[in-house]
């Protein structure tokens, strides 16, 4: 990691999020799958689920760390099945892009006690790319509560994203568990293909400064 000698000076950026999100932006919007695929651990063997997927990003306001820009979405998953109306999983977060070095993070929080902090690295017009993290790492890792650490604990995980043109992407998800009772790690994972819903919208800062814009379309011309 390089180090910069000056820590506190932010650097001008362009306030408009979707143009500037690199191999994040085909997945913008609103999507919708009835046709995901989980494989996970029960008492009796692994369990093959079908399920329902709705997925929302949203553009949010270029974000810093002092000289560090990233440009990002804000997502939040809402999982059933068929079956059931009961939630099969929900999870809110972020995806990030920083233009200057070509990393990609994606930020997970999900309601049972698991967070994650992800990483991976693509160039702007990459139609796949990958993000990872490990238990025990400081930096890219993932945390869970004593029960999650204790009876199902999480050693990796890792997702592949492809698209697939504008209006439809898919993703291979792979978590390493190890399960209480098991004497071997079970691999849970998820597949999934998503179709376009909604298209997205520019973030409020991009919003603002359009209609400054269109109120005083002399500024900035000479």
């Amino acid at each position: 990691m390089r180090l910069h000698q000056d820590v506190f000076t932010e650097p001008d950026f362009d306030p408009d999020t979707l143009a500037n999100l690199g191999p994040l932006r085909p997945l913008a919007g609103s999507w919708k799958a009835t046709k995901g695929v989980d494989l996970n651990p029960k008492a009796d063997g692994p369990e093959r689920d079908v399920y329902i997927e709705h997925v929302r990003m949203d553009p949010i306001d270029p974000q810093t760390n002092g000289p560090q820009l990233f440009y990002g979405l804000r997502y939040h998953i809402h999982i059933n099945t068929a079956d059931e109306d009961i939630t099969f999983h929900d999870q809110v977060g972020y995806w990030l892009w920083e233009p200057a070095t070509g990393l990609v993070m994606q930020t997970i929080a999900i309601p049972r006690g698991q967070v994650v902090l992800a990483s991976g690295h693509a160039k702007p017009d990459d139609t796949t790319f990958a993000v990872a993290a490990k238990r025990g790492q400081t930096n890219y890792g993932l945390c869970s509560t004593d029960f999650l650490e204790a009876n199902f604990r999480t050693d990796s995980y890792r997702i592949v994203v492809t698209i697939h043109g504008e209006d439809r992407w898919s993703y291979a998800q792979h978590s390493v568990l190890r399960v209480g009772g098991q004497p071997d790690p079970f691999d849970h994972h998820d597949t999934n293909t998503l179709m376009r819903t909604g298209k997205p919208k520019p973030n409020p800062l991009a919003v603002i400064m359009s209609r400054k814009a269109e109120k005083n379309p002399a500024a900035g011309t000479t």
